[in-house]
């Protein structure tokens, strides 16, 4: 009776026929579509990429792309492949291999040239200097580095689960079919939990570690305030060093009330910031008590407008939308805001957003119900402001729009992240025929959307308070990634481009949600008005969603002149 074949002799069969199905070692299928996957990543994205970051992305979208093209090949390398006879046919598979490999000289030269072009269609859109051909060479070396050792620790990962499906089959007694089974299983189970459990979770402790000693720091030329209308001064019960780096920063920011009164020509008061960081207090509801505390020993409630900003994940409030709120309202001001991490918005996204969201959530609501407890009359203006992370940390206080106009009396978003659910609620159902990159909803009559003065300023018809306003760029990263772009084209890529996205980029499967998740990494580094910058753009958003009786579009280029020349000369 004729032995069953050990799973490794079975490896090695299979592997015979791979060979016969493959082009210098590499699996035919999978190099074809490993060399698709490269060609689509080379197409524009939403920013401009270095060659060597251009490198990176191709060469983990190719490894990706060939392991993808080896899953569709397998059942024709399993069950037909063996089957057929090869042995004629030497001749024919020198020659694919030679054409093949003319063919992949040519799409990964052709390819890189286009890429350059296509780089500099989005430069141009975003007053970039332009790159050369010839340098975006280069990075063909890189991926085919970075595809080269992926696909090393992809095949050492291979032999270790040939090895286990023997040990399984020879020395467990498992039936061979199962070991074959078994032994993937196993080995996907493990690296999972290796990197779940050892790589992020150290990388997010050595993360936290490292962005903890940077939250201790104190940005040069910052100063401990003395005035008592800041937290962290003299008169505050929040410590200066509670504050963390970010609210050092906020609270020690801005024009003083001289200052003020020279800009506007008339009389200001000192605006107040109160913030609490996380050495404050022990939870989020022992913060937002501090922050009631401070408003109430501040005398915030008597000023004619209140800001409740949602911060990012270091805590950061965008010193261009603080510092024009106060120039607008001349110092009769308050913004108070709330830390809930010390990482980097994408790491905060990852292991803390249910802090951003709860933050949010605690402080909104905190402070409408101790605002909805004034007399109407004597109360402030309410309306909350929220940067990217911050502006999903803001959301989680409202159930929808509605529930959004009936508690505060404004609002500003700026750059909000896919994942926010009221504002991917109101895009979705925005009026018929209205882009997603610029969406009108319900007419205009209480939410809208801008990318630039241009079309903040277009937009007719009535605009009823309490108003609500988006401002996001098509070329924004943060904005249009998430999970759908995997496997789904989304509206904004399957109509008209907006201004500064090239009518050149397409979808591609899986190869777009690696493009725009690489994009995030570089999304500030355009200039002003693009990508994830919008500073440009902040003081004509908060006059356009609450201005006092009288203010003139005038007034609001004064303004953004102001908040420009002061964060230049801070930098």
């Amino acid at each position: 009776m004729t032995a069953p074949a050990t799973p490794l002799e079975i490896d090695e069969s299979s592997e015979n026929t791979r060979r016969h199905l493959s082009v210098f070692g590499l699996d035919f299928v999978g190099l074809v579509v490993a060399l698709l996957f490269f060609a689509w990543s080379l197409s524009p994205s939403l920013i401009p990429r270095e060659w060597y970051f251009q490198g990176l992305i191709s060469g983990v979208t190719s490894i990706v792309g060939y392991g993808i093209g080896v899953l569709i090949a397998f059942p024709a390398r399993r069950w037909i492949a063996p089957r057929l006879t090869w042995r004629r046919g030497h001749t024919a598979r020198l020659i694919a291999e030679v054409l093949v490999a003319l063919v992949a000289v040519g799409t990964l030269a052709g390819s890189l040239l286009a890429a350059a072009e296509w780089q500099n269609e989005v430069r141009a859109l975003m007053g970039i200097e332009t790159t050369t051909g010839f340098a975006y060479l280069r990075t063909g070396l890189v991926s085919v580095a970075i595809f080269a050792v992926l696909l090393y620790i992809a095949r050492g990962l291979r032999w270790v689960g040939r090895r286990f499906a023997e040990f399984l089959a020879t020395r467990l007694r498992v039936p061979v079919a199962a070991a074959g089974i078994l032994a993937p299983v196993i080995l996907v189970l493990a690296v999972v939990v290796f990197v779940d459990q050892v790589l992020l979770a150290s990388s997010s402790a050595a993360a936290r570690v490292v962005f903890a000693d940077d939250n201790n720091s104190t940005d040069p030329g910052v100063e401990q305030p003395q005035v008592p209308e800041r937290s962290g001064s003299p008169a505050s019960p929040s410590s200066w060093e509670s504050l963390g780096r970010q609210g050092r920063t906020f609270v020690a920011g801005g024009m003083d009330a001289e200052e003020l009164t020279e800009l506007n020509g008339a009389p200001a008061l000192e605006p107040i910031r109160v913030y609490a960081g996380l050495e404050a207090g022990g939870t989020t509801d022992e913060q937002v008590q501090l922050i009631l505390d401070e408003l109430d020993r501040t005398k915030a409630w008597e000023r004619e407008i209140l800001v409740v900003a949602g911060t990012t994940g270091t805590g950061w409030v965008n010193p261009f939308a603080a510092d024009s709120i106060e120039m607008i309202y001349n110092g009769n001001s308050a913004i108070a805001a709330i830390q809930y991490s010390f990482l980097p918005s994408w790491i905060s996204f990852l292991v803390d957003g249910s802090a951003a969201k709860a933050a949010g959530d605690a402080l909104i609501n905190g402070v409408h119900e101790r605002w909805s407890q004034l007399p109407e009359e004597q109360r402030p203006k309410l309306v909350v402001y929220g940067e990217s992370l911050g502006s999903q940390s803001a959301e989680a206080a409202f159930d929808d729009i509605d529930d959004m106009r009936r508690k505060i009396d404004g609002a500003l978003f700026v750059g909000p992240p896919n994942s926010n659910q009221l504002w991917r609620s109101i895009v979705d159902h925005r009026d018929p025929g209205s882009p997603e990159v610029l969406p009108v909803y319900e007419d205009g009559v209480a939410v809208r959307f801008a990318s630039d003065l241009q079309t903040l300023e277009d937009q007719q018809g009535p605009w009823n308070d309490p108003r609500i306003l988006y401002l996001q760029h098509a070329s924004d990263p943060v904005v249009w990634w998430g999970p759908g772009l995997l496997f789904e084209r989304p509206d904004w890529l399957a109509e008209p481009p907006g201004a500064d996205r090239s009518p050149s980029m397409r979808w591609y499967p899986i190869v777009t949600f690696a493009q725009v998740a690489a994009d995030i990494m570089v999304g500030t580094s355009p200039p002003v008005g693009h990508g994830h910058n919008y500073e440009d753009l902040i003081p004509y958003g908060w006059a356009a969603v609450t201005s006092p009786e009288g203010w003139t579009f005038a007034d609001t280029q004064r303004i953004a002149e102001a908040v420009g020349h002061l964060n230049t000369a801070d930098e």
